[in-house]
This record gives structure tokens, C-alpha cells and sequence, in this order.
């Protein structure tokens, strides 16, 4: 499949910018690709941090092996916040450093998975979309929160799901990791079908709630932003 080159990050001036911006790239997100295997391959991790008094952002990239979930590798980027707390338009904030992370890695990432939303947003382009548009990589998004969808609960085994909605209009999926926990909120951001994005997330989650790799990233992302504003 022969796809157009990736567009280089923008930062928008203000809040309308950025809403044309993201509605502009909504178009390159690939949905037709069913993308890797779960349980093959690399998958990496990706969490940004903020301290929004010292002005300062970081992010960490890790790296597991999708059979073992061994850390490969891992690397940290520090930054400055250079755009405002905006509901919607979070990507812009976190976009910078997480590609400065990525590209700090000495493997390829293979999939990428975030602590974030993909088309679980009111745009369809959360940051698991934007990050995969600007990458050419697959990304998945997997939320702590149902953001401003609704959802039935799932059922109470792991595995379980149901359908993350905005109306009547399906934009994710609410998935059960674990048996008497709430659920993680998994959707779609780059070349990744949803049924596969569930999949790699309960193989990532086999003890915790979360994805290991979102698990190590957000470790890692905590520890930097600790150094860094020491």
C-alpha cells in the first residue's frame, strides 16, 4: 500500500488554528489496515508529563517485546510547553516532545500505544491519531476515562467489552483487563483495526489494568519530570 508522506508537526497560533489544523489531518488517518499481530514484534509505550508552574513537558518512549514484554529500549525528551490547556487540543501540548522521544529510540518503534484517545474525540483526531498521521506509524489509544462518550459497563471477565459511543455513532471500545477493575477505553488512532488495538491491549495488560508499556512509560515520564524540575 503506497501512502503520501507524512506532514511535518504544526503549532497553531490559537485555538481555531489548531481545530483546522486536526480537521485537516483527520483525512490522512488510515482506518483499512488490520496492523501487526498482538504478541509480535515491538510495541512501544508513549506518556507526556507537564509541570505547568516551571513550564516544563517531557515525555517517554518505551519499548517492550511483544512476546516477552522485556524492555528494548527506552528514551526521554524535556521541553516547554508551548501551547495553552485546552480541552480537545491536548495533542498540541504533547505532540513535540513525544516525537523527540520517538525519535530518540535506536529500534524502530513498531506499534505505538498511548495514554490517550485515537477517534475517541470530538474531532475524531486525538492524539493517538495525530501521533500516528505524523509518524506513518500504527498507534493505539488507550484511556484511563470515557472522555465525554457514554458506554454500557462490560461484563465482568476479562475480555469483556462494550462500546464506547458518541450517540449512536461507535468511536471505541470499553475493555475489561482485569476482573474487578473498571475498565480501560480503547480506540482506534492509526492503520490499526479496533478488534486488533482490544487484542494488544489484553496481551499487554495480563496483571495490571493498564497496558504494560503505558505501565513503564508513565514510570519513566514521572522519574524525568521529577530530575528535570528539581
Amino acid at each position: 500500500m503506497t501512502t503520501s508522506p507524512t506532514p511535518a508537526h504544526e503549532t497553531p497560533a490559537d485555538e481555531a488554528e489548531g481545530r483546522a489544523i486536526q480537521d485537516r489531518l483527520r483525512g490522512r488517518v488510515i482506518l483499512d489496515e488490520a496492523g501487526p499481530e498482538p504478541g509480535t514484534g515491538l510495541v512501544t509505550g508513549v506518556d507526556v508529563a507537564y509541570d505547568d508552574v516551571k513550564d516544563v513537558v517531557v515525555a517517554a518512549a518505551v519499548v517492550l517485546d511483544a512476546v516477552t514484554l522485556e524492555t528494548v529500549d527506552e528514551a526521554t525528551a524535556v521541553g516547554r510547553i508551548t501551547f495553552p490547556y485546552v480541552p480537545g487540543l491536548l495533542a498540541f501540548r504533547e505532540i513535540p516532545t513525544a516525537l523527540e522521544a520517538l525519535e530518540g529510540l535506536s529500534v524502530d518503534p513498531g506499534l505505538v500505544i498511548c495514554d490517550g484517545y485515537g477517534l475517541a474525540h470530538p474531532r475524531r483526531f486525538g492524539l493517538a491519531s495525530h501521533l500516528g498521521v505524523l509518524t506513518g506509524l500504527p498507534v493505539i489509544g488507550v484511556g484511563k476515562n470515557p472522555f465525554t462518550f457514554t458506554y454500557e459497563a462490560p461484563g465482568p471477565r476479562r475480555g469483556d467489552f462494550s462500546p464506547l459511543l458518541d450517540g449512536d455513532e461507535v468511536v471505541g471500545r470499553a475493555l475489561r483487563t482485569q476482573e474487578n477493575t473498571n475498565p480501560v477505553f480503547v480506540s482506534v488512532g492509526h492503520r490499526i483495526s479496533l478488534d486488533n488495538a482490544c487484542a494488544h491491549t489484553l496481551r499487554l495488560a495480563g496483571r495490571f489494568r493498564q497496558p504494560e508499556s503505558t505501565r513503564r512509560a508513565d514510570a519513566l515520564c514521572r522519574q524525568t519530570l521529577r530530575e528535570a524540575t528539581a
